[in-house]
């Protein structure tokens, strides 16, 4: 088993690379759900990731909903701004996915009306609209790692 990161329609490749390289040191299964704003040998992902594409499991979707069919026996776990629940508030477990969507509007209502139980926020003062894509999924997997003893890792 592992912990799994859903990128649903990723615009920025730097995010997406940035990404890549946080599941390449954790061992997370990296998601990316079609549309791609970028091509996948894009320069910026590549540097973002470094050397260390060879170490990250990745799987390409068309939709979320092939990812949930896929996966039918998955905990889904959903990064929104528009959340009540903090990401601490949950009890992760191995084989949980963390689901987050494109940076200029983050996940479909659709998707988070679906899953109203499992929508988790970052606190954060109301100066900002919202954290970086890549900072979001570094802070709530690391949770997730810290709360199942850091497995795998050294």
């Amino acid at each position: 088993m592992a912990l799994h990161i859903v990128l649903v329609e990723p615009e920025i490749p730097a995010n997406t690379g940035n990404i890549a390289r946080t599941c390449a040191a954790t061992g997370i299964h990296l998601h990316l759900v079609r549309p791609l704003g970028f091509r996948t040998d894009d320069a910026t992902l590549k540097r973002a990731g470094l050397d260390y594409w060879y170490a990250v499991h990745i799987e390409y979707h068309d939709s979320f909903q092939e990812v949930k069919e896929q996966y039918p026996e998955g905990r889904f776990f959903f990064g929104t701004t528009k959340a009540t629940k903090r990401y601490t508030d949950f009890n992760y477990q191995d084989g949980d996915f963390f689901v987050f969507g494109k940076e200029t509007k983050g996940l479909a209502p659709e998707i988070l009306e679906a899953h109203t139980e499992t929508i988790m926020r970052m606190p954060m003062t109301d100066k900002v609209r919202s954290l970086n894509l890549s900072n979001s999924a570094a802070i709530i997997v690391y949770e997730a790692l810290r709360q199942l003893d850091f497995p795998g890792m050294l």
